[in-house]
């Protein structure tokens, strides 16, 4: 490593966020990054650690990110050596480097006992560096194979199967069923998150590659499955896990109850200049807002609600409020399970954990109040050793609701439509099945991101839509030199 006391004689620095004053009037990104200066000293504390847990797909980075080197390229000021390399595993680390919660620092092993390397500040920083000194170009592949594929769903996933195909020859078409590419890249993480820029200038990368894109092609609804299926040699589905969770009690017809996937992509729609129909709008000005569920969504929500004008925000978490240290049974490399203040929440609201939802109560159809009580854990009376969720005696409360947001995940893919038509095999949680080469119990038919592995991780994404090219390239081919 470039300094290998680094990791003893320098602090972590975190990335600062803008005044909440300021953010909050705007929905641009709320970082500020650190100096390339700093960033360099930050680079420093990655240790010669002998086994990097961080690039692990055990506990770490699930595309195996190779981080040491590239921080110490950093460390260097070899930049563009570092971007040669973070690409070698990482199709999108703009992506990821935004919206990754960063399983590999939970994996550094300075971690252990000081805070860990900010891996991914490092990662955001040196793909920024290159887009502004021109070193991402299209990479249109050398020969062309003949073959076609159409990858359906342009989130991470299907861009980052389509990207690596189309690099290998095949000639790739995606299909997305919105008019805009990018998934929930696009339609779903507020701007103040991941501003659509950094979305729009590699979807430009990959058409200038040969990728060609349709949008508003929702196969199976309003386009052929089967027609798909004649036309390609093969078919990826990466349509990602839309079938949110929802919340079956009294009063759920109420008007004023959304899921937080109804509420979200209209905000994007707006700052994108799109205008939304009144009749459909869902705005949180001068509203009192809840929010169930504590995820990255139920924060998604927050950080909108309160731009939007909002009149008072609680957000409602059923598990108990984390540790602010890791537990016994959650040791090192392991992701820590700790109590987090994401940008939003630092933003405002209040946040109420262990409560259970139990009806909601409407005046003139449209909700006013939530009933709720508080809920604890304990072991369950059945010898399984497992826990059961029991009520508090006494702890029954209620909270005035304008308008009320479900954000309590999602329940892997929708099955009217496209799945149902082509009739391939689910596993256990509904999930579509596929095999070692990511592909289904239909030939020809492969699968990659949260279609199969159930709601997960953008950087989980990239990883299964890189598999799904290499199972893809094999088949088509019979062998792969995808990496």
């Amino acid at each position: 490593m470039g300094d290998v006391q680094g990791f003893m004689k320098y602090k972590r620095e975190d990335i600062e966020d803008r005044p909440v004053e300021e953010r909050l009037k705007d929905y641009q990104d709320v970082h500020i990054p650190l100096p390339e200066d700093k960033l360099k000293i930050q680079a420093a504390r990655c240790m010669d650690c002998g086994t990097p847990f961080c690039h692990t797909g055990f506990s770490g980075c699930p595309i195996n990110n190779i981080i040491p080197d590239w921080n110490d390229l950093v460390y260097r000021n070899r930049w563009q050596e570092a971007i040669e390399v973070l690409h070698s595993t990482n199709n999108f680390p703009e992506f990821t480097g935004q919206v990754c919660p960063a399983p590999c620092e939970g994996a550094c092993v300075l971690g252990i006992n000081e805070p860990p390397v900010t891996i991914k500040n490092i990662e955001h920083a040196i793909i920024e560096h290159a887009f502004r000194e021109g070193w991402v170009k299209p990479e249109p592949p050398k020969t062309e194979t003949g073959k076609k594929v159409a990858v359906i769903g342009s989130g991470p996933a299907g861009l980052a199967c389509a990207q690596q195909l189309r690099r290998a020859g095949h000639q790739v078409t995606v299909y997305e069923k919105d008019d805009r590419i990018g998934g929930l890249l696009m339609y779903g993480i507020p701007d103040f998150k991941l501003e659509k820029e950094v979305v729009e200038r590699r979807v430009a990368q990959m058409a200038e590659e040969g990728v060609k894109f349709v949008t508003n092609a929702h196969v199976g609804v309003n386009a052929d499955v089967s027609g798909l299926r004649k036309n390609f040699d093969a078919l990826c589905l990466a349509g990602g896990a839309q079938q949110p969770r929802d919340l079956p009690i009294e009063g759920r017809d109420l008007k004023g109850i959304h899921f937080a996937m109804e509420f979200l992509p209209q905000q994007n729609r707006r700052v994108a200049g799109e205008k939304v129909a009144p009749d459909r709008s869902i705005t949180a000005k001068d509203k009192r807002v809840i929010i169930i569920g504590g995820g990255d969504t139920g924060s998604d929500c927050i950080g909108t609600s309160l731009r939007h004008g909002c009149k008072s925000l609680t957000s409602f978490e059923l598990l108990p409020k984390p540790p602010d240290d890791r537990a016994p049974e959650n040791p090192w490399p392991l992701w820590p399970q700790i109590f987090r203040v994401s940008s939003s929440h630092a933003e405002g609201g209040k946040r109420e954990f262990s409560v259970l939802t139990k009806r909601f109560i409407g005046e003139n159809g449209h909700v006013k109040k939530l009933q709720a009580c508080h809920a604890e854990f304990v072991p369950s009376s059945n010898g399984t050793g497992r826990s059961e969720m029991r009520e508090i005696p006494g702890s029954q409360f209620e909270i005035p609701a304008d308008l009320v947001l479900l954000a309590m995940g999602f329940l892997g893919p929708v099955k009217k439509g496209m799945i149902e038509q082509l009739g391939v095999e689910l596993d256990s949680r509904g999930n579509v099945k596929a095999d070692e080469n990511k592909m289904t119990s239909v030939p020809g038919v492969f699968t990659a991101g949260d279609m199969t592995r159930g709601q997960s991780l953008v950087v989980w994404a990239i990883h299964e839509g890189r598999a799904a090219a290499r199972g893809i390239d094999k088949f088509l081919m019979g062998s792969t030199v995808l990496p």
